[in-house]
């Protein structure tokens, strides 16, 4: 990486990202965070070297990359306060619902702006994360964001208008996953396993499970039927979980997360 990557928030996602650039080579002197919280910088600079600050304007002209990492609610106070004329600057936002043109409503016309949803198993260098570019950004700028962004997980590009889909699937998908790992392991704990044990097994049976998944590009339902066995346990199972709207519920939660997602971008 041959550009001074700025971040304008320090919060969790913006330290997956610096956790994923510090491992991927990316000297920490050329990392720097703005961030209000005394005590998040410190972390920062003691964890992993990089120069934190508080002063966004002054972060800016210090680097030629800079990652947009604070709260969407908060996106037109703080790109308000920088100003505008930033041609020579690319900027990476992973503001959920906060649109493009919006963006580049606030910094100027020419801003060049790349859209990402990245999801948290960044922490742990295993998210995914969806890109796309506004109008102003280059396809060099495109593939500079999705380096940085390979490096704490996978990768893809969608249109920005499918950006809410994404969050519904990806974004706030980890939710979702953790939800049911804690209700298997209830479940387990009902039926006389310890937590420790039930937990154990749900967690590593979700995550083998997806393993096996992107290893075999089969499709679900394949994989589905080769654990339900005919007349078996895991058959009777699943006609359970269809009886009591799953699959249902779950389409309905990415449903209202879309819809959420949309209403965050109106504002």
């Amino acid at each position: 990486m041959d550009k001074r990557t700025g971040f304008i928030g320090g919060g969790n996602m913006a330290e997956a990202i610096i956790k994923g650039l510090v491992a991927g080579g990316v000297p920490a002197g050329e990392l720097t965070v703005s961030e209000p919280s005394e005590p998040r910088r410190k972390l920062l600079a003691e964890r992993y070297g990089v120069k934190a600050i508080n002063d966004n304007k002054a972060l800016i002209q210090m680097s030629d990359t800079i990652v947009l990492a604070v709260k969407p609610q908060l996106a037109g106070q703080v790109l308000g306060a920088i100003g505008t004329g930033f041609i020579d600057k690319l900027f990476i936002s992973i503001m959920a619902g906060v649109k493009s043109a919006a963006i580049e409503g606030i910094l100027g016309s020419g801003a060049r702006v790349v859209r990402v949803m990245p999801n948290t198993p960044a922490l742990v260098l295993s998210g995914a994360s969806a890109l796309s570019r506004g109008d102003n950004a280059t396809e060099d700028d495109l593939t500079l964001a999705r380096r940085i962004f390979d490096l704490i997980g996978t990768t893809c590009v969608v249109d920005e208008k499918l950006l809410d889909a994404v969050t519904g699937v990806s974004g706030s998908g980890p939710a979702y996953v953790l939800t049911f790992i804690e209700a298997l392991s209830d479940a387990g704990v009902k039926h006389g396993l310890t937590r420790e044990v039930a937990t154990q097994l749900a967690t590593q049976t979700v995550y083998g499970t997806a393993k096996l998944l992107l290893e075999t590009h089969e499709h679900p339902a394949v994989l589905k039927s080769n654990v339900a066995s005919p007349g078996g346990t895991t058959i009777a199972a699943m006609h359970s979980l269809d009886q009591d709207g799953f699959r249902a519920a779950t389409i309905n939660a990415v449903d209202v997360c879309v819809a959420k997602s949309k209403e965050l971008g109106q504002k």
